[in-house]
Order: structure tokens, then sequence, then C-alpha cells
């Protein structure tokens, strides 16, 4: 290849390669980062070890190739080559891995909601039969007790196709940074207002305002989901703590605490996943939908924020949130 096309594959971002007769006589930088520096000179079987690759490369017409694992565990390449003399051949890499993690988490996504909603779909249409069936349909203990079933599973399918709602316009606006002023002391104490319980939800602050650029609507939604998991999760009776603190390093941070019987460690990393439940039967008996934790921490980063959540079996769990404070 003339010394002109060597120095613009030396400039490409993606991983290329000449191959002549059957060996590497050149790499680009990104190549060499990819397969090592000692890939020049080396038997293009040796370079790249995949046979479908391989044979793509060395057949008269090219053609393109999918690897996986060529950088690590579980990434896809796609190997695209053509020829471009006689013997030689331009092979150009391209890193699929992102592409092909968002479709499958695509995938997974449609399949989980698609069987969230079965579920309770399943059980309203086995109960509705059921009423109109004459033999069943006319004790009238029995049609209560039905159709208080079907309310209760018709309300559950209702909240997840609500949050299905939230999370896909949450996501939509992920990239808009929100610019209205929201003052999160003033919030916290209505959201924590709003519940009418035994239980007891107490807001401390260091301040008597704190204020963000925010999105007003989704704070509070916020707020309502670790307030409600704080509620359903804690101790029967138990306090539930909302704390405000605003830093001289000019950061907001909030935490909500229940003093519930805690979260295993294995389970942390995973709550804030789309559907994760660390206990499921626990979780559907008291109405979550699986995606509530899910919305907070893509509302938290939307504001710029971090989201975490620490337990300790037998000692409460705390969600806590740290946002940056709007400045004057």
């Amino acid at each position: 290849m003339a010394v002109e096309g060597v120095n613009l594959l030396e400039q490409l971002q993606s991983p290329a390669l000449v191959v002549s007769r059957g060996q590497v006589s050149f790499a680009n930088a990104a190549a060499r980062n990819l397969l090592g520096a000692h890939i020049s000179g080396q038997d293009v079987r040796i370079a790249i070890r995949d046979p479908e690759a391989v044979r793509v490369i060395l057949s008269e017409a090219g053609g393109k190739a999918k690897i996986t694992g060529l950088s690590v565990g579980g990434s896809v390449w796609e190997i695209d080559c053509r020829p471009v003399s006689a013997g030689e051949r331009l092979v150009t890499l391209y890193d699929l891995s992102t592409q092909v993690s968002n479709a499958r988490a695509h995938a997974d996504f449609v399949a989980n909601a698609s069987h969230e909603l079965r579920t309770p779909l399943a059980t309203v249409l086995g109960y509705v039969e059921t009423l109109m069936d004459p033999r069943a349909g006319g004790d009238e203990a029995t049609r209560e007790k039905f159709l208080k079933t079907i309310r209760h599973e018709a309300l559950r399918m209702q909240a997840l196709v609500s949050d299905l709602m939230s999370l896909s316009r949450i996501e939509a606006s992920k990239f808009e940074v929100p610019s209205d002023t929201v003052d999160l002391v003033q919030l916290a104490r209505e959201a924590a207002g709003e519940f009418r319980t035994d239980a007891r939800v107490e807001v401390t602050t260091n301040c008597d305002s704190a204020k963000i650029a925010g999105d007003r609507g989704q704070m509070a939604q916020v707020l309502r989901n670790l307030i409600d998991n704080a509620l359903k999760y804690g101790k029967p009776g138990g306090t539930v703590s909302v704390s405000i603190e605003a830093t001289p390093t000019g950061w907001l941070l909030i935490g909500v605490h229940d003093e519930g019987d805690g979260i295993a460690p294995e389970h942390l990393p995973r709550l804030t996943e789309r559907f994760y439940r660390a206990d499921t039967s626990r979780s559907r008996a008291a109405g979550g939908t699986g995606l509530g934790l899910s919305i907070v921490k893509h509302i938290v980063e939307r504001h710029r924020g971090r989201f975490d959540i620490t337990s300790r079996p037998g000692a409460g769990t705390t969600a806590s949130m740290m946002l940056p404070l709007r400045r004057d």
C-alpha cells in the first residue's frame, strides 16, 4: 500500500490492518492497542484467532465477519475485509459491543415488562371468566371476593403502566439539564405531609432553604418514591427520617432512612436495575412495580447528582442523594 494510504490509516480511530499474502504488513495505532504491538509481520491466522474471520480475510472477495471476545470477554467486533490489490487486503475492525449490549438490554426490558403485565392480566381474565359462569357467579360472597381481586390486579397493572410511561419520559429528557429553581426543603416537607399513615415521617435539615436547578415534578416523584419505599419496607409503626444537609462545598445531601430489617449486601448493587427485587413476594405484596428505584436513579442523574443505597441487615436502609446546589 502507498505511503499516503498508510499515513491515512494511522489517523483512523478504528483498528485497521493491511494483510499482504496472509501476513499483517501494517497495523495502525488503534489495531496495535487492541491486538498488541507484536502483530506487525505476524501470520494473520495467529494475529486474529477466529476461523471465520480468517477465512473472510484470506478469500479473494473479502467480506464481513463477527468476532466475540476479541478485546475482553463478551465484546463483539465486526471485521470488514476489502481487497485493495492482488494479494493485499484492507481489514477494518468495528466495536459493536455497546450496540449489542443495548439491544440485549432493550430485549430484556421488553420481556420483563411483558411478563410483569401478563401475570396480573391472566388473573383478571381468569376471575372474569369465572364470574361469567352462572354456576360460580351467583354466590354474592364469591362475586365480592373475585371483584376485589380483579380491582387489585387492575390497579397493579395501572401502576406498572404509569411507571413505564414515567421511565420513558425521563429517559427521553435525560440530556436536558433542568433549569427551574426548586427548594428541596420545602418540597421534602410537602412530600412528607402527603403520607397519612401510622408511621411517622420526620424531616430534619441544617438550613431553612436549599435550592437546586431542577424539575419540581420529578424531584417530588423522587421524594415520594423513597418515602413510600421506606414506609413499605420499614418497621411497622416505625419512623422514617428524611435528612437534608447543605454543605459548604456547594452540594446538597438528602437521605431517607427507615428502621426496617435491612437488605443483604449482595442485593445492593442491583437495586436500581429495572424489575430487580431483593424479595419478590414481599415487593409484589406491597404493591411495588420493580421500577421505582430505577426511576429515582434516572431522575437524580438527569439533575447531575448521585444516588446511592446503603443498608445493613437489622439496621434499616438509607437511600441518599447528592445534588449540586444552585448558586445565586
